[in-house]
């Protein structure tokens, strides 16, 4: 085949084990089945314009649509754009205009927000037409030219600035991603994997659907986080792997079903996004079961640090070793390396790293350090075993339920608002969520009240990006330069 990337792999699962089931949702199809649908998906997005290099974007909760229109967008060379779908339409609108894709497929329920985001382009709706309008495409196969080193994804994450940037991942950062994970992880081709966090973060796709994939496994698809469905999925389909955040090992372990619900068939539990408290992973032990955890960032696409199983106990708290494709520092601010147990931040570097961010050359180079290696933002310490523990961010950015949370972008979003005159936001620490957002808001006379500001927030951003706790505040302190004082704001108070 002359495409080497992953627009090959349909074909290349299916002639090794087209009868095996590769996806469930609704339904189940086979890799026979699904290699053919994602070549119709590709011949329907060539007739449309689509081709190399060309940008295709999915906006929707996690469905089988959202894996056939990835494989047939690579199939073509072009780039897969999966957007956010708990955001706005105006944050929509920027994604989209910024990556520029000329055909965007979405689920019914996003129809309103497509149409609130201004996206010019030739727009496929996922309804009762689809299935229609996807039959009518060619079953012959493509075999487009495809480099490894060719643009595949591009993952939107909020910048320090306020606005969202694109990470660009090639086909060979996903799979030196996967190479990482299959030699951390025993992945097996009789794995039943249940994908419930969603797709469009590059944890769920390539920390559990394309290991699976690779493998030949079942990936079992839920558009949808909800803890009984999701222990109903466990017991009908026999999981054994699955990812997910630490809020959602939380729900699991405080459902009534936890104690009496059959998790035998559980062999693999990955953990990321933020760190795992210890109470949690004590009551998954003593459940007979273990977290399997790591470090990683969506420029790592994502996987930069783990940690066996078997290492879970000993090294509790731990983010775990450099993964076996990949290498990490942590370094003081001249760029040395920082001594056994002294802070530092994290560098990273290998295959699995981006080559930057989409068309933004200026925030591409300040990403990496002179010497190529790229900065993660985060602080981290080496213990004398050479296991990583992240222990602060030089970044204001915090995780809420394992979303990332830019506290520029908020307060940028507070301003907009007439009678707020200046905002500041920072990460609190919740017995739920981890961390949520707390807004220092300096308002004219006769200004919002908190609630009217929360409603106000919801309009322009996603649900979990809108502070929890909002202070009206006379003043912000302040650095001598002028700058508002976060470390001030963070002890004030309960902060």
């Amino acid at each position: 085949m002359r495409n080497a990337g992953l627009g090959s792999w349909p074909y290349r699962r299916a002639r090794m084990s087209p009868g095996r089931v590769a996806i469930v949702h609704s339904g189940s199809v086979t890799y026979a089945r699904f290699a053919v649908r994602v070549t119709r998906l590709a011949h329907r997005l060539r007739a449309a314009g689509v081709g190399p290099g060309d940008r295709v974007a999915y906006l929707g909760p996690n469905h089988p649509s959202f894996v056939e229109a990835m494989f047939a967008a690579h199939v073509l060379g072009a780039i897969f754009v999966p957007v956010n779908f708990r955001l706005t339409a105006p944050e929509v609108g920027h994604v989209l205009a910024d990556s520029g894709p000329s055909l965007l497929v979405h689920a019914p329920q996003c129809a309103e927000v497509v149409r609130g985001s201004g996206f010019p382009g030739a727009v496929v709706a996922v309804d009762e037409g689809y299935e229609q309008w996807l039959a009518e495409g060619s079953a012959d196969p493509i075999d487009e030219v495809v480099d490894v080193d060719d643009a595949a994804l591009i993952l939107y994450t909020s910048g320090t600035t306020g606005r969202p940037k694109g990470a660009v991942l090639t086909h060979a950062n996903l799979i030196w991603n996967t190479y990482n994970l299959l030699v951390g992880m025993d992945i097996t081709s009789s794995e039943r994997t249940l994908v419930s966090a969603p797709l469009f973060h590059v944890a769920a796709l390539a920390q559990t659907l394309l290991p699976t994939f690779i493998k030949g496994g079942r990936v079992v698809i839920t558009s949808s986080w909800d803890v009984d469905r999701v222990y109903d999925v466990i017991e009908r389909e026999r999981i054994t792997y699955a990812f997910g955040v630490a809020t959602m090992y939380a729900d699991l372990a405080a459902s009534p079903r936890w104690a009496t619900a059959d998790l035998s068939s559980l062999r693999h539990l990955l953990c990321g996004g933020a760190a795992v408290p210890d109470s949690l992973i004590r009551a998954y032990q003593a459940r007979g079961l273990t977290f399997c955890q790591g470090y990683g960032l969506t420029e790592a696409a994502p996987g930069a640090t783990f940690l066996e199983a078997g290492e879970s106990v000993r090294k509790v708290g731990s983010a775990g070793v450099p993964v076996f494709f990949g290498d990490v520092r942590v370094v003081r601010d001249e760029g040395v390396d920082a001594a056994v147990d002294e802070p530092g931040e994290v560098l990273v570097r290998g295959p699995n790293v981006t080559p930057g961010y989409w068309r933004d050359p200026g925030a591409t180079a300040a990403a990496f350090h002179p010497d190529g290696w790229f900065r993660t933002g985060d602080v981290g310490r080496f213990d004398l075993d050479g296991h990583l523990f992240v222990v602060d961010r030089l970044k204001d950015m915090f995780i809420s339920g394992g979303e990332n949370v830019y506290p520029a972008e908020v307060e940028n979003a507070l301003v907009e608002h007439p009678d707020v005159v200046e905002a500041a936001v920072i990460g609190v620490p919740d017995p739920r969520w981890g961390e949520v957002g707390r807004a220092f808001v300096r308002c004219a006379a006769g200004g919002p009240s908190p609630a009217q500001l929360r409603a106000f927030l919801l309009t322009r951003l996603a649900k979990y990006k809108v502070p929890v706790h909002i202070d009206l505040v006379d003043h912000l302190p302040r650095t001598a330069s002028g700058k508002v004082h976060k470390p001030a704001l963070r002890h004030s108070g309960d902060a």
